[in-house]
């Protein structure tokens, strides 16, 4: 089957069944699947030594006590149980991107992979415990009522986000077009602030170009979607037409896509053959490899810049982490997001499914880019003032190093 690699709040997928874990917790001890009479877990943590007595117990002390506080709480089905104790058990593992998808959130996880939805238009992650905003889309209801990279979610619509996921949070924030949100935001220097924003239809874009008049050619890329290698090729002619030897290719802002995508992308900076990035598995499996398939079509001449800031993220660090590490660019402007990890999609029943992290990215020097993000060549501060007077410090500065190389 084909795999489909890619990054942010979309990651990698791959359209595998596995085993329904409903014969697991069907409550039939006959079965014989696992070891319902096993003595205590042990340190292995495979399913096979589980003590899967407590769970039954627990939810036989439900079943026979439980009587609700309320009228209005309606009563969960086995079905709804189920769910609940998978996602409890996604959640054990201690990593944000490994969840489950009960029916209702599986349609809405895979409306957003399509690209066709209606929300606010940001890409948010858990990070450093919170849900922070990666990136609000150009041209969205989030960038236009304010939002910013690294701006904290507190609270949504009234509701306190502390410990939920990150598709939890998507399937609040998102909605009918033309309905509003509320999200209490927490920045840096600021005290906690709400924030309304009506929900549309977003339409994702993907790539800008500017030809300057002091020569530097920029090209502007704001998702590594489907899209993105054809239009980065035809931006690359536009380059080469341009007689330009000075490139500055912005990835502030760009939270991710297919991996594919980079792997194309930084083909045609690297010959054949050079490391893009590894997937390493730890022991699970023999690492992955993707290399370059060697359009290398710049000589030695080219001045090449990569602005990245913290909204950078998974194939934007890729990239960036890709073409430094082999000499091809000098990175600009603040340190990235951070998301270093790999997520594999599984169908659980055919209404359900579940992601898993199964490994994390290495660029070419063995660097992971996971939690510390990549930190730029020359630290550039983007200040709220800058932001209000429509400056930008760190496009500035990288078009100066490309003009003066210093």
């Amino acid at each position: 089957m084909k795999e489909q690699k890619t990054f942010g709040t979309k990651t990698l997928f791959i359209s595998v069944f596995i085993a329904s874990t409903l014969a697991f917790f069907a409550g039939s001890q006959s079965i014989g699947v696992l070891p319902w009479n096993a003595g205590s877990p042990q340190a292995t943590g495979r399913y096979e030594d589980a003590n899967l007595q407590p769970f039954f117990k627990a939810w036989k002390l439900l079943d026979e006590n439980f009587a609700s506080g309320t009228t209005t709480i309606p009563v969960g089905t086995n079905e709804d149980r189920v769910w609940g104790a998978i996602q409890g058990l996604a959640s054990s593992y201690g990593d944000p991107y490994t969840t489950f998808f009960p029916p209702k959130e599986k349609k809405i996880f895979d409306s957003q992979v399509q690209g066709d939805f209606e929300g606010v238009g940001m890409e948010i992650g858990i990070k450093n415990g919170f849900l922070t905003v990666i990136s609000p889309l150009k041209g969205s209801p989030a960038e236009g009522a304010g939002i910013q990279s690294g701006d904290v979610v507190l609270k949504i619509d009234g509701k306190d986000t502390t410990g939920i996921s990150v598709e939890d949070a998507v399937s609040v924030i998102r909605g009918k077009g033309g309905t509003v949100v509320t999200l209490l935001i927490g920045r840096e220097g600021s005290v906690p602030f709400d924030v309304e924003i009506t929900r549309a239809t977003i339409a994702l874009p993907t790539i800008e170009t500017t030809n300057r008049p002091d020569g530097v050619f920029v090209i502007r890329l704001f998702t590594f979607n489907a899209n993105a290698s054809d239009k980065f090729r035809g931006a690359i002619r536009e380059f080469a037409n341009s007689g330009s030897d000075k490139l500055i290719i912005d990835l502030r802002g760009n939270p991710g896509g297919y991996l594919e995508v980079a792997v194309d992308i930084a083909s045609w900076f690297l010959p054949v053959g050079k490391i893009i990035v590894t997937e390493d598995y730890g022991t699970k499996r023999a690492p992955d490899v993707s290399r370059s398939r060697g359009y290398d079509v710049f000589n030695d001449s080219l001045k090449l810049a990569i602005l990245i800031d913290q909204g950078s993220a998974s194939a934007s660090e890729i990239l960036s982490g890709a073409l430094r590490d082999h000499g091809k660019a000098t990175l600009v402007g603040a340190k990235s997001f951070g998301k270093g990890s790999v997520q594999q999609l599984f169908n659980v029943t055919p209404d359900t499914s579940l992601k898993i992290t199964i490994a994390r990215w290495l660029t070419p020097n063995g660097l992971s880019i996971s939690h510390e993000g990549i930190t730029p060549d020359i630290e550039v501060e983007m200040t709220k003032e800058d932001r209000e007077a429509e400056k930008d410090p760190q496009l500035e500065r990288a078009a100066e190093f490309l003009l003066q190389g210093k």
